[in-house]
């Protein structure tokens, strides 16, 4: 029997049991598109988180303080003080101490209650220098940023996040407008570009004042050198390794400290970004596990299927045997037939995948990507599949004796 005729009679034999096929295609349908869509989510999460680091700054790197075993750290009992202080900050910035360090932003936050007319809200306040704008890759939208020469007298001035001025302004521009911080009034100089939000953290919801002014006016902290965090910026990427290492070292000697009992913590945007992946790739490759079990599901269907079909078909075998057929052609019908449903399954399968990316994809705001490779992929596993399910039962009827066959009723 030619290859022709024999595609012809299984597309035949499983047309004429065309509820049977579908219901066994389902198996590898769902498995295929379930695969391509946790693994695509994956891909996509990490992609996503890779952004989300990446705009945080340009070569950031992040030093917040830590749980300290030595005695300067963190106080007892009366609840925790920040470990770093400006001063770390103006050493950090010292092209002698850091040569690989362009910019240092230090910075404070707290949570502030904001007044405009008869407006509340509630928003994250930073205070910081005139170098935060550079580290933290951000733009003014409307108006300007604060000089150095209000950071130097404390100015009582503010730069707001869109989101921020949409809710306490939205009768018209925020620029010159007063509203007042925790009571303080604040006139406001200028709106920063929208950014986004990344899990909790809304950087369109902040407002940006000289440090000066936040730590007169604004901080809870008795220590009015402290700061929440040191944020650098790198030259460039090929020198934020040895960015990182000076920014570690100087930090270890003014502190007194080793690396063991550290009291603060030094980060990367690489770091950041290959813990993520790691992250992302873990729980990708569990949650594809755990879809590809219905792969394996889909399979055993498919073997199922077509043992049931060599026992309703064993007079039809016996017919052709005794016509001259021999075992390898009904072995090679039976594997086409078990091919064709693991196809004809993967086709669907990446359909259905590729529809639920693109359906996913606004719902849950992450692009879920489906790569041509990853694709060509499940159709072949779907393709596999089919055959080596078919395999057994292939055989199974190759062996049946012709006048066994024949007799069978």
């Amino acid at each position: 029997m030619e290859w022709k005729e024999t595609i012809s009679t299984a597309i035949s034999a499983l047309n004429a049991r065309r509820m049977r096929s579908l219901l066994t295609m389902l198996g590898i349908l769902i498995g295929i598109a379930a695969v391509m869509l946790t693994v695509g989510l994956g891909q996509g999460a990490s992609a996503s988180i890779t952004s989300q680091i990446n705009s945080l700054g340009s070569n950031l790197i992040v030093v917040t303080p830590t749980q300290s075993t030595s005695s300067g750290g963190f106080r007892g009992g009366g609840g925790a003080v920040s470990t770093l202080t400006t001063t770390d900050a103006t050493m950090l910035a010292d092209a002698t101490v850091a040569p690989d360090i362009a910019a240092v932003a230090p910075v404070s936050t707290t949570s502030g209650s904001l007044q405009s007319s008869s407006t509340t809200w509630t928003s994250t306040v930073v205070g910081t220098n005139t170098d935060w704008l550079t580290v933290r890759a951000r733009e003014v939208a409307t108006g300007r940023y604060f000089t150095s020469e209000e950071l130097d007298s404390a100015q009582n001035v503010a730069v707001i996040g869109s989101e921020t001025a949409t809710e306490l302004f939205s009768d018209g521009s925020p620029v010159g407008q007063t509203m007042t911080i925790n009571g303080s009034s604040f006139t406001v100089i200028g709106v920063l570009n929208e950014q986004g939000s990344s899990g909790t953290s809304n950087d369109d919801d902040t407002v940006i004042v000289p440090l000066t002014t936040f730590a007169a006016r604004l901080s809870t902290s008795s220590n009015a050198n402290s700061i929440s965090s040191i944020y650098l910026s790198g030259r460039d990427a090929d020198s934020l390794s040895a960015a990182y290492q000076q920014v570690k070292t100087a930090l270890l000697a003014s502190h007194g400290v080793t690396s063991d009992d550290a009291d603060f913590s030094v980060s990367t945007q690489a770091s950041l970004v290959e813990t993520a992946t790691s992250i992302t790739g873990v729980l990708t490759l569990l949650l594809g596990g755990i879809a590809g079990i219905s792969l394996l599901v889909g399979g055993i269907g498919v073997m199922n299927i077509m043992l049931v079909s060599v026992s309703e078909r064993v007079r039809e075998i016996g017919l052709r045997k005794a016509l001259g057929a021999t075992p390898g052609t009904i072995r090679q019908q039976f594997l086409v037939e078990a091919g064709i449903l693991g196809t004809l399954g993967g086709l669907l399968g990446i359909a259905i995948g590729i529809g639920g990316a693109a359906i996913l994809t606004p719902i849950i705001g992450i692009t879920v990507a489906i790569s041509i490779p990853a694709t060509l992929l499940a159709l072949v596993v779907s393709l596999g599949i089919g055959l080596t399910a078919g395999v057994y039962p292939a055989s199974r009827a190759a062996k049946l004796a012709p006048i066994d066959a024949l007799r069978s009723e």
